[in-house]
C-alpha cells in the first residue's frame, strides 16, 4: 500500500470538494482549482477529510495513488493559503520591473528580457532585485519560477544571476595560477 497515499487530507472548514465522474474540484477562499482522476482511482470525502484509494494493485495504479494524493493536497493548500516563490537578483546592474502581465528583466545582457507572467500567477517586485511570484496552482507558480530562474541562472564562479531565495550555491575556485 502506498504510504502516502493512504493518508487522509484534513479539510479545512472554508473549503468545499466536489467529485464528479472522473474529476475533482475543490473550491475555497482563494479560488477554484480542479484535478482529473486517473482510471482506478477512487477518492471518498469522510468526515471532514479526503480519502484516496485504488482498484487492483498493478504498478501504473500504484504510482498514481500516492501523485493524486499529493496533487490533491497541493489544491486544498492552494486554495486556502496559496504558494509563493521568491527569487533573487545577484550582480552589478541586475533588476526587475513588473508592467501588468509582463516581467521585464535587466540581467547583463545587451537588451532586456520580457516574459510574460501566465494568468493565475501574480509577480511582484519588492526591491529591484527581488521577485516574487505568488498563485493558488503550484505547478504554475513552480514553472513560472523556473522559466525566470532560467533566464540567467546562478554562475558557479562569480555566484551572479537569478536564484531562488535561500538558494546555497556551492563557489567554484577558479583557475590555479602558474607557480
Amino acid at each position: 500500500m502506498s504510504r502516502i497515499g493512504i493518508k487522509p487530507i484534513k479539510l479545512a472548514s472554508a473549503v468545499e470538494v466536489k467529485v464528479e465522474g472522473g474529476s475533482v474540484s475543490v473550491k475555497g477562499p482563494l479560488g477554484q482549482l480542479g484535478w482529473e482522476l486517473a482510471d482506478g482511482i477512487d477518492v471518498t470525502i469522510n468526515e471532514g477529510a479526503i480519502q484516496v484509494g485504488r482498484r487492483g494493485n498493478a504498478p501504473r495504479i500504484k504510482a498514481l495513488h500516492g501523485l493524486t494524493r499529493v496533487e490533491l493536497a497541493n489544491l486544498v493548500e492552494g486554495v486556502t493559503k496559496g504558494f509563493e516563490r521568491n527569487l533573487e537578483l545577484t550582480g552589478v546592474g541586475y533588476r526587475a520591473q513588473v508592467q501588468g502581465q509582463s516581467l521585464t528583466l535587466n540581467v547583463g545582457f545587451a537588451h532586456p528580457v520580457t516574459l510574460s507572467v501566465p494568468e493565475g500567477v501574480q509577480a511582484s517586485v519588492e526591491k529591484q532585485t527581488m521577485i516574487s511570484v505568488k498563485g493558488i496552482d503550484k505547478r504554475l507558480v513552480t514553472q513560472t519560477a523556473a522559466n525566470i530562474r532560467r533566464v540567467r541562472p546562478p554562475d558557479v564562479y562569480k555566484q551572479k544571476g537569478i536564484r531562488y531565495a535561500g538558494e546555497v550555491l556551492i563557489k567554484k575556485a577558479g583557475k590555479a595560477g602558474k607557480k
